[in-house]
C-alpha cells in the first residue's frame, strides 16, 4: 500500500514532544493569560486592528506583539500533523482504514461540535471556541486513531 502523504515514523516522538509542549504552554497561556516582554518582537502584520470590517482598519503594517501564543499555537500544529501523518511501524491495510475513518470521524465530531456552538453559544465565547475549534479535527483524529489503535491491540492479545 502506497502511502505517499505520511512522514516516516522516526519523526512521531520528536512530533508528540513538539504537541505535548504546544498544548501545555498553550493550556497554561489560556488559564494565566500569560504575557511576556521577553518574547515581544516587531512582526509583520497583515490585519493589526480589531475591526476587520471597519474602513479605518489598518492594514500591511509592522507593530510589537508578544509572540508567546502564536508559538504555542504553531507548535500545536506542527506537533500534531507530525504525530497524525506519520506513519506507524507496521503500516498496512488495517491501519490505513484506522487512519481514514478516524479522519472522517474526527471531521464530523468537529462539525457537530461547532454546528451546536453556533445554536447555542454567543458573543465573545463564541471567538473562543471558534480558536479551539483550530485545533479540534487534529486533535480529535490523534484521540480517535491512537484510541482504536489501542483498542484493537488490546483485543489482539
Amino acid at each position: 500500500m502506497q502511502t505517499n502523504y505520511l512522514l516516516p515514523n522516526k519523526y512521531k516522538t520528536s512530533g508528540w514532544i513538539i504537541l505535548l509542549i504546544g498544548l501545555i504552554s498553550g493550556t497554561y497561556i489560556w488559564f494565566t493569560d500569560y504575557e511576556s516582554d521577553y518574547l515581544t518582537i516587531k512582526v509583520f502584520s497583515i490585519l493589526s486592528d480589531d475591526q476587520i470590517f471597519d474602513s479605518s482598519r489598518e492594514i500591511f503594517k509592522i507593530i510589537e506583539n508578544s509572540i508567546v501564543d502564536e508559538l504555542a499555537a504553531l507548535a500545536i500544529i506542527i506537533g500534531g500533523i507530525i504525530v497524525g501523518f506519520s506513519k506507524e511501524k507496521i503500516e498496512d491495510e488495517f491501519i490505513y482504514k484506522l487512519r481514514k475513518d478516524s479522519l472522517v470521524w474526527a471531521i464530523i465530531f468537529n462539525y457537530v461540535v461547532l454546528a451546536l456552538t453556533i445554536i447555542f453559544v454567543y458573543n465573545f465565547s463564541f471567538f473562543h471556541i471558534l480558536v479551539f475549534n483550530m485545533f479540534t479535527p487534529l486533535l480529535f483524529f490523534i484521540i480517535r486513531f491512537n484510541f482504536l489503535k489501542h483498542k484493537t491491540r488490546s483485543h489482539e492479545e
